[in-house]
C-alpha cells in the first residue's frame, strides 16, 4: 500500500479540479490531486474520433440518465476531464440568471460584478476569442438560418489559441493543470476513490485505488482539507459512498438535446463543432451544432429511424445540429455491489412539448439556410423536406420515439444559505462538516441553458479564494 500525506487533496482535474489545484498550489499549499482516468497527452488523439472516446470518456461514451425517454450523457474520464473532449464553447453565466440564483438560493458573494471580476481573471489565463477568420460553413449556416427567420443569434467565444493558422484548444491538460504542476502540485492518474474517511465532523483522507500495469494498487491518503471536484455524477456517488448524504445527488439538472442530422446540396467542414448558437428563444431553447464526424452523421441518421443509406453515402454534405431545454430533473444514487452510479431523469409533459417546439424551431432554421432533407432524432418520424411539413414533428416527439442526449451536468450538491435546498454553503463546504468542499458543476442551483465550463472555472476560482481567506 501506498501512503500519501497531503494538506489539500484535490479528487478530479477537470475545470473545477484544476482550477482549485493551480490555485492553491500557486498560494503556496501542498496539492494532490487524484484523477480516475488517465494522462492522454492532448495532441494524441483526433478529437471526436472513436479512439478518443475510448481512452478519455467514461465508459467510452455510453453512459445514460434512465427515464422516459432515456438521456444518454458523456462525462470525460481523463486528466483534464470533461475539459478535454467538449466543444472548448465559453460563454459566461448570463448576469440575469446569476441574480436569480443568487436571490433563490441565497448564495453570498455572488453578484454579476463579482462573477464578472473572476471571470475576468480566468479569461486572463485563458486564450478566449472568437474566430479570428470567418467562420466553418455548418457553423456559418445557423447564423445563415436565424438571419433569413429574423431570429437572435451569436457567435460564442471559445478556449482557442489560434497561432500560425492552427487552433489549439485550451484544455485543463494544456494550463491549469501544468500550472500546477509547476506550483509543486503532485497529479496522479488512474486512481480511483472509493471513500472518503472521517473523523466526526473532519475528513482525514481517503481510501483508493490507483490502475497499474501489474495490478490496483492500494493507496491511502491523509489530508488535511479535502476538495472533491468529480463532476455532478462522480462527485454525489463518492459524497454517498462515503455515508454523506444530506440534499448530495438530488436536483441533478442538465440539458436535453433533441438532434437533426440535416443535408444540404454542398460539402461541409465536419473537423470542429459550430460556434454559433440561435439565441432568440434563450434560456429555454438554445438552438447550435454537435460534433459531425463520420460515426456521428452515422449515429444521428439511425435515430431518426427512416431509411438513410443515401444520406450516408452522401454523409460530407450532412451535419448534426441540436435544440437544447433547461427542464427536468434527476438524482444520482449508489446501490452497494455496483461500482457505477445510478442516474435517473424525468421529463413533464410540458417539457416534452418544448423539446417539440425546438426541434420544430430548428428545422424551421435549417430548412431556412438551404437544407433539402431533415432527419430528427425521433423514431418513425417524417424525414422533412419543405417548411409545411414540420407539423407533423409536433405529435411525434412522444416518449417512447424520442432520442435525447446531453454533454452538461449540474446541480446534485447545490451552493447557497438556503439550506431547504442546498447541500454546501455558498462557497461550496459541505455542511456538518469543516474541511470538506465541492468545486465543481455540482455546485450550480441550475442549469445555466449554455455550456457550463466558465461558470464552474469562475465559482471554482472564488471558492478558492474564500478558502485562503478563511
Amino acid at each position: 500500500m501506498t501512503r500519501i500525506d497531503t494538506e489539500v487533496l484535490v479528487v478530479g482535474s477537470g475545470a473545477g479540479g484544476a482550477v482549485t489545484a493551480a490555485t492553491l498550489a500557486a498560494a503556496g499549499r501542498t496539492v494532490t490531486v487524484l484523477e480516475e482516468g488517465p494522462w492522454v497527452d492532448p495532441d494524441a488523439l483526433e478529437p471526436f474520433s472513436l479512439d478518443e472516446m475510448r481512452l478519455k470518456y467514461r465508459h467510452r461514451g455510453l453512459s445514460a440518465a434512465l427515464g422516459a425517454p432515456t438521456i444518454a450523457f458523456a462525462e470525460g474520464r481523463c486528466v483534464g476531464g470533461s475539459t478535454e473532449i467538449n466543444s472548448g464553447l465559453f460563454p459566461r453565466l448570463p448576469d440575469e440568471l446569476a441574480e436569480e440564483w443568487r436571490l433563490n438560493y441565497a448564495i453570498d458573494e455572488f453578484t454579476p460584478a463579482t462573477l464578472a471580476r473572476y471571470a475576468d481573471g480566468i479569461e486572463a489565463q485563458l486564450t478566449v476569442s472568437t474566430l479570428p477568420s470567418a467562420p466553418p460553413v455548418s457553423s456559418a449556416l445557423l447564423e445563415r438560418g436565424a438571419t433569413k427567420l429574423g431570429w437572435r443569434s451569436v457567435e460564442f467565444r471559445r478556449v482557442f489559441r489560434y497561432e500560425g493558422g492552427r487552433a489549439t484548444k485550451q484544455t485543463m491538460a494544456r494550463t491549469f493543470i501544468p500550472r500546477a504542476v509547476r506550483s509543486g502540485a503532485r497529479v496522479i492518474p488512474d486512481c480511483r476513490v472509493a471513500k472518503l474517511l472521517r473523523d466526526g465532523d473532519r475528513l482525514v483522507g481517503a481510501r483508493a485505488k490507483r490502475s497499474t500495469p501489474d495490478g490496483d494498487e492500494p493507496v491511502d491518503i491523509r489530508a488535511e482539507h479535502v476538495f472533491v471536484c468529480g463532476g455532478a455524477v462522480q462527485t454525489p456517488a463518492l459524497l454517498l459512498r462515503s455515508g454523506i448524504r444530506a440534499r448530495i445527488g438530488v436536483g441533478l439538472k442538465l440539458h436535453p438535446m433533441i438532434k437533426i442530422a440535416a443535408r444540404f446540396p454542398f460539402e461541409l467542414d465536419h473537423g470542429d463543432v459550430p460556434m454559433h448558437r440561435i439565441t432568440e428563444f434563450a434560456p429555454y431553447i438554445e438552438i447550435g451544432g454537435s460534433a459531425s464526424r463520420k460515426g456521428q452523421v452515422a449515429m444521428a441518421l439511425a435515430d431518426s429511424g427512416a431509411e438513410y443509406s443515401e444520406a450516408m453515402t452522401d454523409w460530407s454534405h450532412v451535419a448534426v445540429y441540436y435544440a437544447a431545454i433547461r427542464e427536468g430533473i434527476g438524482r444520482v444514487r449508489v446501490v452497494p455491489g455496483l461500482r457505477a452510479p445510478i442516474v435517473t431523469y424525468n421529463l413533464t409533459d410540458a417539457d416534452m412539448s418544448r423539446l417539440a417546439r425546438g426541434l420544430v424551431r430548428l428545422g424551421e432554421a435549417l430548412l431556412a439556410a438551404g437544407a433539402t432533407e431533415l432527419y430528427p432524432s425521433v423514431g418513425g418520424a417524417d424525414v422533412v423536406r419543405r417548411p409545411e411539413d414540420l407539423v407533423s414533428w409536433w405529435d411525434a416527439v412522444t416518449r417512447t420515439r424520442t432520442n435525447l442526449m446531453t454533454v452538461h451536468l449540474a446541480s446534485t450538491v447545490r451552493m447557497g444559505e438556503n439550506r431547504a435546498c442546498t447541500a454546501a454553503d455558498s462557497f461550496g463546504r459541505i455542511r456538518g462538516f469543516t474541511n470538506l468542499r465541492v468545486n465543481d458543476a455540482s455546485l450550480l442551483p441550475d442549469a445555466p441553458g449554455v455550456n457550463p465550463q466558465s461558470a464552474i472555472m469562475t465559482i471554482a476560482a472564488r471558492n478558492c479564494d474564500e478558502f485562503l481567506a478563511s
